[in-house]
């Protein structure tokens, strides 16, 4: 007969199963909230993740306006297909609003979206008048993207490539 004045309930193992499965889990989630807050200040979530790492909006059109003043021209050599682990060879050519050469330093960012700590960059050497080479090595297979940043003097040009598959080695 079941009725409040019963006490072998309390004395049935599921019961008791679902009481202590109840209490693991809220001393976890207690256990992980102390860890959060145990500086006085929550670490969930960065206190300047808006704005950490980004230009103000004056300093982005300024390299805007930069970027078109100079409108430099990109030629990219990209290989048929880039494998994980394997330097490749890119070609890069750049040219200025006239079509003569530029000439100066140039550096290749290699940034993959899913894994910012892998990202690296590299340097390439001038082999001719505006013509730049290197290898780049990937250490890990998805899709990356190349940042190219040109400096002649004082001038400074950036450009993108679009998303790249690079594939696991064999």
């Amino acid at each position: 007969m079941i009725s409040q004045s019963n006490k072998s309930a309390l004395r049935n193992p599921w019961v008791l199963g679902m009481m202590a499965l109840i209490t693991v889990v809220l001393a976890v989630n207690a256990t992980f909230i102390w860890f959060t807050m145990r500086d006085g200040r929550s670490e969930l979530v960065e206190r300047d993740y808006k704005t950490k790492d980004r230009k103000t909006a004056d300093a982005v059109l300024k390299e805007l306006r930069e970027q078109q003043a100079l409108s430099w021209q990109t030629e990219i050599k990209k290989p048929k297909a880039i494998v994980m682990g394997t330097p490749t060879a890119y070609e890069i050519g750049i040219k200025d609003r006239e079509g003569k050469p530029v000439s100066g330093t140039l550096e290749v960012e290699a940034y993959r979206a899913s894994d910012s700590s892998k990202d690296f960059t590299t340097a390439f050497s001038e082999v001719a008048p505006g013509q730049y080479q290197g290898y780049i090595n990937f250490p890990l297979k998805g899709y990356w993207e190349l940042h190219i940043r040109v400096q002649r003097g004082d001038e400074r040009f950036g450009v993108g490539t679009a998303k790249f598959m690079v594939e696991a080695s064999s």
